[in-house]
C-alpha cells in the first residue's frame, strides 16, 4: 500500500438501484488493498423511490465518512438527475460517471416539476463525465438488475486496483448464484 491521501468517492442514486451492494464492493476493495475505510450511508425515502446517497472514503487514516461539497474524486450516478443534484460535490478534476437512465421522480409524476433535458449534456460542460446506459447493457445480459455492476466498471477505470482484484471482491461480496452475471456485468462497463 502506497501513502495516499483520503479519497472521496459518493454513490447516488434512487432507491432500489443497488447503492448499498455497490458501496460494500468498493469498501470490500479498499480494505483488502490495506486501507482505512468509512462508509456512510444516507437514505432518503429510498422504499418510494427517493435518492439515495452512499459515501465511501478511504486512505491511511480516515476520520470521517461523510464527503464534503467540492470533494468527490469520483462520484458514481445510477441515474441523471441524481447526477445533477449531486454533481457540485465533485473536485474540480473529479470524475462523473453517470448511468444514462431516466427515472421520473414523484414531482414530475405528479406534474409538479418537469424532468430536466440534455442533463449529460449539460453537466459535461463544467465537468468530465462517461456515461454509459447501463440498464440497456443489462438487458442485453439478461439481467436488468445488473447495472449497476456496469456503472461500477466503468468507474474502476479510475481507481488504482486491477481488474482481477475487482472480479475477486465481487466475487465475495453478491450472493453466490449471481456471481457470474455480476462479473459479467462489471466487465461490460470496465471494458467499454
Amino acid at each position: 500500500m502506497s501513502t495516499v491521501n483520503t479519497k472521496n468517492i459518493m454513490i447516488v442514486g434512487v432507491g432500489g438501484q443497488g447503492t448499498l451492494l455497490t458501496s460494500r464492493i468498493l469498501g470490500g476493495i479498499m480494505t483488502k488493498a490495506g486501507y482505512d475505510v468509512k462508509l456512510s450511508e444516507v437514505h432518503g425515502m429510498s422504499q418510494r423511490g427517493g435518492s439515495v446517497v452512499t459515501y465511501v472514503r478511504y486512505g491511511e487514516k480516515v476520520a470521517e465518512p461523510i464527503v464534503e461539497e467540492g470533494q468527490a474524486d469520483v462520484l458514481i450516478a445510477f441515474e441523471r438527475l441524481e447526477a445533477l443534484r449531486y454533481a457540485h460535490f465533485l473536485k474540480p478534476d473529479g470524475v462523473l460517471v453517470v448511468n444514462d437512465h431516466k427515472i421520473d421522480p414523484i414531482t414530475v409524476v405528479t406534474g409538479a416539476a418537469e424532468y430536466p433535458e440534455n442533463i449529460i449534456k449539460e453537466l459535461s460542460v463544467n465537468c468530465k463525465v462517461y456515461s454509459i446506459n447501463a440498464a440497456e447493457e443489462a438487458l442485453k445480459l439478461g439481467n436488468s438488475r445488473v447495472f449497476n455492476c456496469i456503472v461500477l466498471g466503468v468507474a474502476a477505470k479510475h481507481m488504482d486496483f486491477s481488474k482481477e482484484e475487482w472480479l475477486d471482491v465481487i466475487a465475495n461480496t453478491v450472493p453466490t448464484k449471481t456471481i457470474e452475471i455480476n462479473q459479467k456485468a462489471f466487465l461490460v462497463g470496465y471494458e467499454s
